[in-house]
């Protein structure tokens, strides 16, 4: 009889000594994950993205041969110098012909005032006057045909423009960077391979803001809303947790069965929703370490 009054002593001291939690949920941390893919096809001349490397958004990482496209570039600038080296001058070209407009027209005054004063001849003016007349067509026909050129050569000049700026937008994707900061989880490429256009690179993951999936029943599930404020806490093993205050960010609109790998508050429900809890990470927490979630 002394022996089980011991036992069940011993027993009641060491449950009061275990620190209970409560929680209205717990699951595993999540991150926003991005896969980074070649821009470019051309073999990979650096590439330092090693995993678990810590880096900002548009960190440069590495970089894919430019030769080709670079050597394109320039063609197309030399094609443009050479397109507009043709463009020809209208107000120099025309300008003989104004010159003789001009000459024409003062001659034609001359020979009105000699007209009136009975000095010249009406055909003298009216020779005149046709000749003032054809040089201006002549003149609207060299403006018309030097403007035609010279839309023409600008929009040549204007295509080649566009195609530089092609070139440069490729040569720009040419630059492996990358467009999260986070901590970069996997490498799928290494340097002096060949990268073609859409081939995975990295994988990178944003840390800074972490979430908590967790699945709530549906009792659960009928006060909780988008943007409500939670705690959250990032279990280290043992009493080891970490708070942080979060809020719902998502809600799913369908259920789904219990996981086998997550627990729910009433584990008698078979249908739960799952949630995600946003946090702003400190930089203990880590991707598929274990939480908990608790409304305020």
């Amino acid at each position: 009889m002394r022996y089980v009054i011991m036992c069940t002593v011993l027993f009641c001291f060491s449950s009061c000594g275990k620190k209970q939690h409560y929680f209205d949920a717990a699951g595993t941390f999540e991150a926003t994950e991005v896969t980074v893919s070649s821009e470019a096809t051309g073999r990979i001349l650096s590439f330092d993205a090693g995993e678990g490397r810590e880096v900002m958004a548009g960190d440069k990482i590495g970089m894919i041969d430019t030769v080709q496209l670079y050597l394109t570039k320039l063609q197309l600038i030399k094609n443009i110098s050479s397109v507009r080296s043709g463009r020809p001058d209208v107000d120099r070209q025309a300008a003989a012909l104004r010159e003789q407009i001009a000459k024409q027209q003062t001659e034609r005054a001359r020979v009105e005032n000699l007209l009136r004063e009975d000095a010249a001849t009406r055909k003298q003016l009216d020779d005149i006057t046709s000749a003032i007349a054809v040089l201006e067509s002549q003149l609207e026909a060299l403006q018309s045909s030097l403007g035609k050129s010279v839309s023409g050569i600008d929009a040549q000049s204007s295509a080649m423009e566009v195609q530089i700026a092609q070139i440069e937008d490729r040569l720009a994707g040419c630059v492996i960077s990358s467009p999260v900061a986070g901590v970069i989880l996997a490498k799928y490429a290494e340097a002096g391979e060949f990268a073609v256009t859409g081939r995975p690179l990295f994988k990178v993951a944003d840390t800074r803001r972490l979430f908590l999936r967790a699945y709530l029943t549906l009792p659960q599930l009928r006060d909780v809303k988008l943007g409500q404020r939670v705690k959250v806490y990032a279990d280290f093993g043992g009493d080891s947790r970490r708070e942080y205050d979060g809020a719902i960010s998502w809600i799913s609109e369908k259920s789904e069965f219990t996981p086998k790998s997550i627990r729910t508050k009433d584990d008698r429900e078979n249908l739960v929703y799952a949630v995600r809890a946003a946090i702003e990470n400190d930089g203990y927490a880590k991707i598929g370490m274990y939480g908990e979630l608790v409304f305020q």
